[in-house]
């Protein structure tokens, strides 16, 4: 059981992100409860920030996503979560699904300025950083004219040519979710069959390694997140750098219908014992601070629009036209991509 508690009480300017002008609630002193599958250091900035507009301590305790979602299910009433965070909808649907959250309204006017396709339909939860699975590539030996949709990867062009991580991976279900939803089981299926048809090896590792897979000429694409060559660039390890200066990322179309979108996103927790303190937080997650942070310490990208942020590397790859696709429906969907991974044999 591998639970994590600390207690956030970190310096903001050591971090990297400073407090300024008033806090979104001034709920006086008390503590939050944070369960997170989240393990970031712009988290960490973001949370004393807030602990120094509100003086009200951040208590983490952290887990990865499928696991923490277990023990808030399991510790039902006696649960001390004041919010829940994980990544990915897919995962955050299966927390609402499994009972973990509750209505927040006094988050309706904060949630006005996030895009309705990056929140629940009912408001139970939210995205506060976005995250885009593209396509890497060799920038030596692929033409990005040719993976301008992930589509494309189907194609016998690509035989013996692309590295990706397993099925049971929540980014890729969720990729296959948004496929189900936009073009229908039977197509989304055939595009699985065509990728499992054209893999340069079996799937292993994450996508940090699918990348240096194509830098080491193991593979030529790769599907991965964009934050992931985001930190190889931004690094100051040879390795890294010489990774990253092999391979370069396509925002890729998801059928024709824009960018697959996904999110690091949060809820009031059912039961919170520290309901305002909670709501304080939720509000303070979508701050231009915070914002900013995601964007500068995690390579990830504000929801708000209009935020500014200091990062070359997002910058560099221009405005990302996303998939309209409310992102509730990649959990709906995610059974179904599971069983249509293991009809083609994708491990």
């Amino acid at each position: 059981m591998s639970f994590t508690l600390r207690a956030a009480a970190f310096s903001a300017a050591a971090l990297a992100l400073t407090a300024c002008g008033e806090p979104a609630a001034q709920t006086g002193a008390g503590e939050v409860n944070v369960f997170t599958a989240r393990h970031y250091a712009s988290d960490d900035a973001v949370y004393a920030a807030f602990t120094e507009q509100t003086g009200i301590a951040v208590n983490v305790i952290e887990a990865p996503g499928d696991l923490l979602i277990e023990r808030v299910r399991t510790d039902g009433e006696r649960s001390q979560a004041d919010v829940v965070i994980t990544v990915d909808a897919g995962r955050l649907w299966r927390a609402e699904q499994a009972g973990l959250f509750q209505a927040a309204p006094e988050l309706q006017d904060a949630l006005a300025d996030v895009p309705e396709n990056l929140r629940h339909p009912e408001g139970d939860w939210f995205g506060f950083a976005a995250r885009v699975r593209g396509i890497a590539y060799a920038a030596d030996r692929v033409d990005p004219a040719d993976i301008q949709d992930f589509t494309a990867l189907a194609d016998e062009a690509w035989r013996g040519r692309i590295c990706v991580r397993s099925s049971n991976n929540v980014y890729n279900q969720s990729l296959l979710a948004g496929l189900i939803e936009a073009e229908g089981a039977e197509a989304a299926e055939s595009w699985a069959a065509g990728i499992v048809a054209n893999m340069a090896r079996p799937p292993q590792g994450g996508d940090t390694d699918q990348i240096r897979a194509i830098a080491t000429g193991q593979c030529d694409v790769a599907i991965v997140n964009h934050y992931y060559l985001a930190r190889l660039e931004r690094s100051q390890d040879p390795a890294d750098m010489e990774a990253a200066e092999a391979v370069d990322l396509v925002i890729a179309d998801l059928a024709g219908r824009g960018a697959h979108m996904n999110i690091s996103g949060a809820g009031l927790a059912a039961g919170a014992p520290n309901r305002d303190n909670a709501v304080a937080l939720l509000e303070f997650l979508l701050s231009d601070d915070a914002q900013r942070a995601f964007a500068e310490l995690t390579n990830e990208y504000p929801v708000i629009e209009g935020v500014t942020y200091d990062n070359a590397v997002l910058d560099g790859w221009g405005a990302v036209e996303a998939d309209p696709l409310n992102v509730n429906a990649l959990g709906e969907n995610a059974g179904e991509a599971q069983r249509i991974f293991d009809r083609v044999g994708w491990p």
